[in-house]
């Protein structure tokens, strides 16, 4: 092992400047491909080259700072972009952190560390796009069908590319491994004051629309025993779903029922029409699957009750991924020797371009706490100490992959 130290302080510096790029109040407002993102890459690429490293910039806008040479080296790295109002931590630590640890192993002679910031993780046009296109997940071609909440096509968004050097592709083929530091955007690490989570895996995530039809009439001279209320049929199902899966989920297990949409969604007319979204997710396939056999017979039990018709429109799969137990041990040694008795195993429940990352490479992650477990919201933060903390253990285990 060659050891290496890292700089924290010019790690929550660099941090801090990223931070600025899109501030708004105490958070971020950096989407894919807007102006500040633009500006964010540009200066992502000016301090990889500063640390020495060569910037490849793909198609997609993944932006990648390699040591120089073609032997094999480690990727570390997460994303940059946020959400239409996100916090200053969410994929931004772990873009910084891989900067810092390739430019550290660089200086002091250590392993070889290439860093990335893949683009269009939040979605604005697709799920994690920039790594689902790197490694070939989905074709450049159908990413470019893509579209934002605007109309606008991802195949025009990513022409702007001033200052931006011209498109080069990294092929997955130069890494051995890959690994990710993130907040953990959730309340565990925060509420049981450990200060390092060792992720063994990503849960898996399905998602469906539905739609409860009923009949659309006055709601003033419709007497209640006579409606075929659509939106009742949805408050009903939510209520029976609730109780059902409760009884087969584990600890980790979420499921959340989102975006809602009446019809007419009007003061005096009883809805005819309730389409909605629900999402379940878990890390176990088999529970998943039992998820879903008890989330459709609740909402044929629920039509059935009310008169009303149950649709659905085909379900949305995003397998779980596991992470490489031979880096889940080594970040297990690591946190251990760094912040013994302060650190746990467990999940992520939240997507992360890792499990893209783990069809082509070795993958692991590690988190650090979020302050109240909030995320995706201007308040998001963490105790720079615990940043600083993190990126030690994750430099302490790039340090013995070589």
């Amino acid at each position: 092992m060659t050891r290496f130290r890292i700089n924290t302080q010019r790690m929550l510096a660099d941090l801090d400047t990223l931070r600025s790029i899109g501030a708004m109040k105490t958070g971020v407002v950096r989407p894919a491909y807007s102006e500040a993102d633009r500006q964010a890459r540009i200066w992502l690429a000016e301090r990889m080259e500063e640390a020495g490293l060569e910037v490849s910039v793909d198609a997609i806008g993944n932006v990648f700072g390699l040591p120089p040479g073609n032997e094999k080296c480690i990727l570390v790295g997460s994303h940059s972009d946020t959400q239409p109002e996100g916090g200053w931590l969410d994929g931004a630590y772990g873009v910084i952190v891989g900067l810092e640890i390739a430019r550290a192993s660089m200086e002091q002679g250590g392993p070889r560390v290439a860093c990335v910031s893949f683009q269009d993780e939040e979605g604005r046009f697709s799920t994690l796009t920039g790594s689902r296109v790197w490694t070939g997940l989905i074709s450049l071609e159908e990413a470019d069908e893509c579209r934002d909440g605007t109309g606008m096509r991802l195949g025009q968004a990513r022409l702007e590319r001033a200052g931006l050097p011209e498109a080069r592709e990294v092929s997955t083929n130069r890494f051995s491994a890959f690994l990710e530091i993130h907040i953990e955007q959730g309340p565990v690490l925060d509420t049981t004051g450990e200060r390092i989570g060792v992720v063994e895996n990503i849960v898996g995530i399905r998602t469906e629309k539905m739609s409860f039809l009923g009949e659309q009439n006055h709601a003033g001279t419709t007497p209640m025993h006579l409606r075929r209320d659509a939106f009742q049929g949805l408050n009903r199902f939510v209520s029976i779903v609730n109780d059902r899966l409760a009884e087969v989920a584990a600890a980790a297990t979420v499921w959340t029922v989102g975006h809602v949409d009446l019809h007419p969604n009007a003061n005096s007319i009883v809805p005819g029409r309730a389409d909605f979204t629900i999402q379940w997710r878990d890390a176990d396939d088999a529970r998943l699957e039992r998820m879903t056999e008890i989330i459709y017979a609740c909402a044929r039990e629920t039509a059935g009750s009310l008169g009303l018709e149950w649709q659905h429109f085909g379900c949305d799969l995003i397998a779980p991924t596991q992470s490489n137990a031979t880096l889940v041990e080594a970040m297990a040694k690591a946190a251990e020797n760094l912040a013994s008795g302060l650190w746990r195993r467990m999940p992520s429940g939240a997507l992360h371009d890792a499990a893209n990352v783990s069809s082509v490479l070795p993958m692991a992650m590690l988190f650090v706490p979020s302050k109240g477990g909030i995320s995706h919201n201007f308040s998001e933060d963490t105790d720079r100490a615990d940043l600083a903390l993190g990126a030690e253990v994750l430099a302490e285990v790039v340090a013995g992959l070589q």
